[in-house]
């Protein structure tokens, strides 16, 4: 298994986490600036489309099967055991709202963007702990 590969994606998650964690802003209000929201919107993408990334690696580096879609790569993990049933429904959920920025389904809704910033900016850490773990198996 390409290791290297999984902890490079892995830190370049790490970056954009920090990143994203320093320019939240306390209140929706604040959120609410363009520049501010846009930021957020951007690093959030990027987060995710790394754990994303990492999940892709895993499954082909594991010979999982081929996955038709973004769904079943997460599934596929959960199955084998490399992330919790838990953190599989948050990670999915977050799939979902990634895929609302980069395609635009519809308007935007902010009060979700900011919301999931707050309450879900952990779920990247819980993901890496997981990965790690599973690794150092």
């Amino acid at each position: 298994m390409d290791k290297e590969r999984i902890l490079a994606k892995l830190g370049e998650l790490d970056g954009y986490v920090s990143e994203l964690k320093g320019i939240i802003p306390r209140n929706f209000s604040a959120y609410k600036s363009t520049e501010i929201k846009r930021a957020c919107e951007r690093l959030l993408q990027i987060s995710l489309e790394a754990v994303l990334d990492v999940c892709n690696i895993l499954v082909s580096e594991l010979k999982l099967g081929i996955p038709e879609n973004e769904d079943a790569v997460l599934e596929k993990l959960k199955k084998s055991g490399i992330i919790t049933d838990s953190l599989h429904k948050r990670l999915a959920k977050m799939k979902r709202t990634r895929n609302v920025l980069v395609h635009r389904y519809g308007i935007i809704d902010d009060k979700l963007i900011f919301g999931m910033l707050e309450r879900d900016i952990n779920d990247f850490g819980k993901f890496r702990k997981e990965v790690i773990h599973f690794l150092k198996k």
